[in-house]
């Protein structure tokens, strides 16, 4: 949001408000709570530059280094087609090259990448994206977990569905060494841990397609 008119905002929620018949003294600040809101939380992840996101938050890495691993992330974004909103949980993970990120900045980089008006399938990859290209990483992965407002309240009314999405780059494109990277563990928001057995499928657990299946970046 380069250029933002937060009084022409107010003003067309408060016209869109009246066109639906609902416009009263009991919503006179509703338009400036509504604008607030999507301009200063919501989608304030478009006025976030990831280069210098990543820039500000890492660090040359001197000695050798294991792949890092960060779940549980909150995640909140706004979808396009209904302006409603999809929480949910991210897990990043990632080989450093040249350069480490600091835990905090892998946080704030999910959530410049998330609160936008994007659709969730585009989420993990732009946070890989930004890994490979702004850090140096040699291999990244970002899986993205969400309960959408959009299939929960309007439409199907499917409220205790989630949607899973996913980004495996560079080294991480490797099914042995993601599995290696992501342990031998069911790990998912909400989910205790529990050990494979030696015959099971990593991608069934972890809610990647099979080996040779299509690539979902």
């Amino acid at each position: 949001m380069k250029q933002v008119d937060k009084p022409k905002a107010r003003q067309a929620i408060a016209d869109f408000l009246q066109a639906l018949g609902l416009w009263g003294e009991d919503l006179k600040d509703t338009p400036a709570r509504v604008t607030d809101a999507f301009v200063d939380e919501l989608l304030a992840g478009h006025n976030i530059d990831l280069s210098d996101l990543i820039r500000s938050g890492s660090e040359v890495l001197r000695g050798p280094s294991d792949p890092v691993l960060v779940e549980n992330l909150n995640v909140a974004t706004v979808c396009p087609h209904h302006l409603l909103v999809a929480q949910g949980k991210a897990l990043v993970a990632y080989i450093p090259g040249t350069k480490l990120l600091g835990l905090g900045t892998v946080a704030k980089l999910v959530d410049a990448c998330s609160r936008r008006l994007i659709f969730q399938e585009q989420i993990a990859h732009h946070v890989t994206g930004a890994l490979m290209e702004h850090l140096g990483a040699e291999g990244a992965f970002c899986r993205v977990q969400l309960s959408h407002a959009c299939l929960g309240a309007r439409g199907s009314h499917q409220a205790d569905a989630t949607v899973t999405t996913w980004s495996a780059v560079g080294k991480l494109s490797d099914p042995g060494i993601l599995e290696t990277v992501l342990g031998r563990f069911l790990v998912g928001p909400g989910q205790e841990e529990t050990a494979l057995d030696d015959d099971e499928d990593v991608s069934r657990v972890h809610n990647l397609p099979p080996e040779g299946g299509p690539d979902p970046s």
